[in-house]
């Protein structure tokens, strides 16, 4: 277990590095200056060097790659000079001092993902804080609706299989895998929201923490969590639906199944002793890539129903050229990613013993 672990981690160390690397170069390879972006229209001459020298813009961009590596790092390496974009700032670094060797200091820190062009020097920590969080809590909503109404139709449609009740159950998994996302949202908000408001009433837009009457104090509003789940979840529920059915319909072939119903169990008791835990291999493969992507995968639905979540906070960071936010939200959505993966192969060691860790 120790083993696998220690590898899974190297791999995903791997892979966060490729990612840091390719979005840094990528962004860095972009026209503007961003020095530039983050004076806007009140640049001059003076202030765009000082800017430059503050956060490294001035350096060639292999010295700026390494400044931003030196950033990510937990252990990091940090000038006495107080002109160096390194220096151990106070504001920049929340950070325990390890020791230093003539002018140079090693520290260990969170992860600094700098700060926002576009947010009055607002840590993309802090961005992320407040954003992540609520696309979390959408996309954990939306993946149990997929999970439960998944499984349930997917079994449903394996026991009636061919039956009329299970060919309107995959033409309406078709229909769903094959719609996208934004327009689902379109249709939902505007149906639910506005056309039915007065019988459902559910809002076409708003986010889970919003202002109250008087503008005062901030209060959860969870019925602005029903449409935006609904709509994300509509995909992966298409994609369960069939997997559980498929899976459902081999195992139901195998022997083991045929020796439970010739021992006289009902249905009902083959399905949850012996069936169900064998189909669900390929359902936690589907469930943990959904997931993942939904991280990413929110950006239209977020937008459309103004839910303040990491995917609207994309779109603005893309609009306003903030390029510090696109490159912290990537980095936090792969780390997520990796962690995800690993959880779920330890998740199959659970459902089939058979499979090994390597």
């Amino acid at each position: 277990m120790i083993n696998y672990l220690l590898n899974k981690t190297g791999y995903a160390l791997l892979t966060l590095f490729g990612v840091v690397t390719v979005i840094f170069f990528l962004f860095n390879v972009l026209p503007g200056d961003p020095a530039q972006m983050m004076l806007g229209q009140n640049e001059d001459s003076e202030q765009l060097a000082l800017v430059k020298q503050k956060y490294g813009f001035d350096k060639p961009v292999s010295t700026q790659y390494l400044y931003y590596l030196n950033d990510l790092l937990p252990i990091s390496f940090h000038s006495n000079n107080s002109e160096d974009y390194t220096y151990l700032r106070a504001n920049k670094y929340s950070a325990t001092k390890l020791f230093s060797i003539g002018n140079t200091t090693t520290v260990l820190k969170f992860p600094y993902l700098r700060e926002s062009f576009t947010k009055q020097g607002k840590k993309v920590s802090e961005v992320l804080a407040e954003t992540l969080p609520n696309t979390f809590v959408l996309a954990v909503s939306a993946i149990v609706i997929a999970i439960i109404l998944g499984i349930l139709f997917g079994v449903i449609s394996a026991l009636y299989k061919d039956k009329w009740l299970d060919k309107t159950i995959q033409i309406f998994s078709t229909l769903g895998m094959s719609v996208p996302s934004f327009f689902s949202a379109i249709l939902f908000a505007w149906f639910f929201g506005y056309i039915l408001h007065q019988y459902t009433n559910l809002e076409m837009t708003g986010s889970l923490y919003e202002l109250d009457d008087f503008g005062e104090s901030m209060h959860i509003k969870w019925k602005n969590l029903i449409l935006p789940a609904i709509v994300l979840g509509i995909r992966p529920l298409a994609v369960v639906i069939q997997l559980m059915r498929n899976s459902l319909l081999e195992v139901f072939n195998q022997d083991y199944i045929r020796t439970a119903r010739a021992k006289g169990l009902s249905e009902f008791q083959i399905i949850k002793k012996h069936a169900i835990k064998n189909a669900l291999n390929p359902v936690v493969t589907a469930i943990s890539g959904w997931f993942a992507s939904m991280l990413a995968g929110a950006v239209f639905v977020e937008y459309i129903f103004g839910w303040n979540g990491i995917g609207k906070e994309i779109v603005n960071a893309l609009n306003t050229l903030d390029l510090p936010v696109i490159m912290g939200s990537v980095i936090i959505i792969a780390t997520m990613f990796v962690i995800i993966n690993i959880f779920v192969d330890l998740i199959y060691v659970w459902l089939d013993p058979k499979v090994k860790l390597q």
